[in-house]
Order: structure tokens, then sequence, then C-alpha cells
């Protein structure tokens, strides 16, 4: 039988770090949009971070792994980790830089593309129904805050 922890934090303490910490509610409803996103994705084989990285990768110049890592607020080893998968599938490509051979830039594909051409309506139909749950105003607003964060 598991023994109880008499050193504990007051309970005012803990309900007031777990109604006013701004990091655990942003985690919290971070994890719950990223269940809803994937679960719209998952028919494309797709997570909505992979679905993110792709997009960000959607111009005409592919952009080396040291400025596209920023831009997803991941670290470049975490980033390179995440595009594996995504290389394997034919989704997306390692290039050499031609400017700077040690660098590596990251190329969508025509079948990434295409994939991505087929998703975008589930991305689409999983955020009109989140924001209208949230109403317009809320939902920029929230946009809004969370850009100022970065």
């Amino acid at each position: 039988m598991p023994t109880s922890n008499t050193e504990t934090l007051p309970a005012a303490t803990v309900h007031h770090i777990r109604d006013t910490c701004l990091c655990l509610a942003t985690q919290r409803a971070a994890r719950a949009l990223a269940r809803r996103f994937d679960a719209a994705l998952r028919p494309f084989g797709l997570t909505h971070g992979q679905f993110s990285l792709m997009v960000a990768l959607n111009r005409p110049e592919p952009p080396p792994i040291g400025r596209l890592a920023p831009f997803l607020a991941m670290d470049a080893s975490t980033l390179t980790a995440a595009v594996k998968p995504l290389e394997r599938r034919g989704l997306l490509r390692i290039i050499a830089d031609t400017q700077d051979r040690r660098s590596r830039r990251v190329q969508i594909t025509p079948e990434g593309v295409s994939l991505l051409r087929d998703a975008i309506p589930a991305w689409q139909a999983t955020h009109a129904t989140l924001d209208a749950g949230l109403g317009h105003d809320a939902a920029d607003a929230l946009r809004q805050g969370l850009a100022t964060v970065l």
C-alpha cells in the first residue's frame, strides 16, 4: 500500500498556480489542440507538427535548417529528426546549400505539396470548428496574444 506524503504545499498555493500559470494553461491547451489536429490529419498519415513543417516549406526557395528551426520554435537537431520520416516518405528532401556546403536546406517535394492539398480541407474544417466555438474575436485575440509571447 502506498504511503502518503505529509510534506505537501498548501492547497491555496497549488490552486493559485493551477489557476494563473500561463505556461501550464498554454501546455494543456496545446496538447488538446494537438490531439484534435492529429486526429483530423491522421487519414493523411500526418501529425499536426508534420503538417505545419510542410506548410512552412511551401516556398520557392528551400530554407536552411538553421533558419527554419527558430521559425517553428524548435532546435535544429529536433527539426532534423522531424524531417527524417517525411524524407523517407518522399514528401521532403534535404539538399546541400549551394553557397555553404556545410549547411543543409529542406525542400518540399511535389508529392509533399500534393499531400498538403489533400489535407488542407481537413485542417480548415477543424479550424473552422474551433474558431466557431471560440468566437471570431476571441480566436483572433488568442492568436495575437500568443504571437506576443514569441
